[in-house]
C-alpha cells in the first residue's frame, strides 16, 4: 500500500489543483474573417506560465501512483524549458530535488523561472543529447527520470477528468459555431494532439485534429512515411514544440492533417497576434495561430462557416532575449517580411496570399 509520504504528495498536489481555475478561451476580433470564428485556449495563465503545467501535475501523479517515487527521489526530466519549469514547481511542492536536462541554447527566462522553484539546470550541447544524458544522471544519482516524450501520452486522462480538450468544448458551447471544424495543436511530446484527438473520437465528434511542425522536426515527415526511424541533425529553433526524433507519445493515428510552417512564419505571427491582443506569446503560438489562419483560409475559399480552436500556450516574456531580439532573429531565423506582408494582407481580406515559402 501506499506510504503516507506518497498519500500527502497526492494530496498536496490534488490541493493545488483545486486551487487553480481554467484558463480563458480568448476570440480574435478578425472583422474581415466572414463566418468563422478563431479561438485561443490562454495556457500561458497556468501557476508556471505555460501549457505544461497540466502536463507536469500529470506526470507527477503517474509516478506516484505506479511507486516510481518516494521521499527520497531525485526527479530528472529532458526539456527544452517549459516542462522542466512545471516540474520543478510540482517538486518543490512535494519536497523533492529537481535537475532539468537542457540544451545550452534554453531561453534564459526559462533556466532563471527553474532555478526560482529550486530546480537545476543540467546542460547539453545539443537536444538530441539530452535522453541518453537523463537517464545517465538518474541512473548515477538513483533518481527517477521523469521522461515526458515516452510518458505525456499515457499520463493524462484523455476520456475526460477535465483535460485541455473537455475544457474546450466545455467553453465553446455557448459560442456560434460551439462545435470546432478544427482544434490546431504543434508537437513537442505530443501528449497534447494525443490527449485531444483521442478525446475527439471517444466523443464522436465532427472536429478535426491538424497538428502543426516548425522546420528541423521530423514528425511531419514521419505522419507522412509512417517511419518511426527518422532522425534529424538539429534541433528546433522553435522552443517547446519540434523534436529531430519520433517521440514515443506523438500518435498519428489521431491526426488528420498535418501542416508544416516555416520558423519566420511563426515569429512574424507572434508580432502580429501582439498587435491584435496587446501581449506577447511564445513562438509555439505563432505556429500554431499560423496553421489556424491557413485553414481559415482555406476554409473560405471553399465557401465554409466554422470556428477553429489553438493555443497560447506561453507568454512571450520569456523569449525577450530571442524571439523578441532583432539580433537574435536576424542571426537564427532570418528575414520574415514576406509573412509580415501576407498577414496585413489578411488583415484586409481574411486569406492569407499563397507563395512558395
Amino acid at each position: 500500500m501506499p506510504s503516507n509520504w506518497v498519500n500527502l504528495a497526492i494530496a498536496k498536489i490534488d490541493a493545488d489543483y483545486q486551487r487553480s481555475a481554467d484558463t480563458h478561451l480568448i476570440k480574435l476580433d478578425l472583422p474581415n474573417l466572414r463566418g468563422i470564428d478563431i479561438y485561443l485556449k490562454d495556457e500561458s495563465t497556468h501557476p508556471t506560465g505555460s501549457l505544461k503545467h497540466r502536463l507536469a501535475r500529470s506526470l507527477f501523479l503517474y509516478a506516484l501512483c505506479n511507486g516510481w517515487i518516494n521521499e527520497t527521489t531525485t526527479i530528472i526530466e529532458s526539456s527544452s524549458g517549459s516542462t522542466a519549469v512545471s516540474e520543478a514547481y510540482f517538486a518543490r511542492l512535494i519536497g523533492l530535488p529537481f535537475i532539468a536536462v537542457m540544451p545550452k541554447s534554453t531561453a534564459k527566462k526559462k533556466i532563471q523561472q527553474i532555478e526560482f522553484y529550486g530546480g537545476k539546470c543540467h546542460f547539453v550541447d545539443s537536444s538530441n543529447q539530452i535522453y541518453a544524458e537523463s537517464e545517465r544522471l538518474a541512473k548515477e544519482l538513483n533518481g527517477h527520470y521523469m521522461d515526458q516524450f515516452t510518458f505525456a501520452e499515457r499520463a493524462t486522462d484523455w476520456r475526460g477528468n477535465n483535460n485541455i480538450a473537455d475544457s474546450i468544448f466545455i467553453q465553446m458551447q455557448r459560442e456560434p459555431h460551439p462545435i470546432p471544424h478544427w482544434i490546431v495543436m504543434s508537437p513537442g511530446t505530443g501528449g497534447t494532439s494525443a490527449t485531444i484527438g483521442r478525446y475527439i473520437r471517444y466523443q464522436q465528434l465532427s472536429t478535426q485534429l491538424c497538428v502543426v511542425d516548425p522546420e528541423n522536426s521530423v514528425f511531419y515527415d514521419y505522419f507522412h512515411s509512417g517511419d518511426k526511424s527518422l532522425t534529424g541533425t538539429s534541433g528546433s529553433k522553435i522552443e517547446g514544440i519540434g523534436r529531430p526524433r519520433v517521440e514515443p507519445s506523438f500518435i498519428a493515428g489521431v491526426v488528420d492533417e498535418m501542416q508544416k510552417v516555416p520558423d519566420a512564419a511563426s515569429i512574424a505571427t507572434i508580432q502580429w497576434l501582439e498587435c491584435l491582443i496587446g501581449r506577447k506569446t511564445g513562438a509555439s503560438t505563432g505556429t500554431n495561430l499560423y496553421g489556424a489562419l491557413q485553414l481559415a483560409t482555406r476554409m473560405q475559399d471553399e465557401g465554409q462557416e466554422g470556428s477553429i480552436v489553438t493555443l497560447i500556450c506561453d507568454a512571450g516574456e520569456r523569449y525577450l532575449d530571442t524571439y523578441y531580439n532583432s539580433q537574435w532573429i536576424d542571426d537564427n531565423i532570418g528575414c520574415f517580411k514576406q509573412f509580415e506582408a501576407q498577414l496585413g494582407e489578411f488583415n484586409q481580406t481574411g486569406r492569407l496570399s499563397k507563395f512558395d515559402c
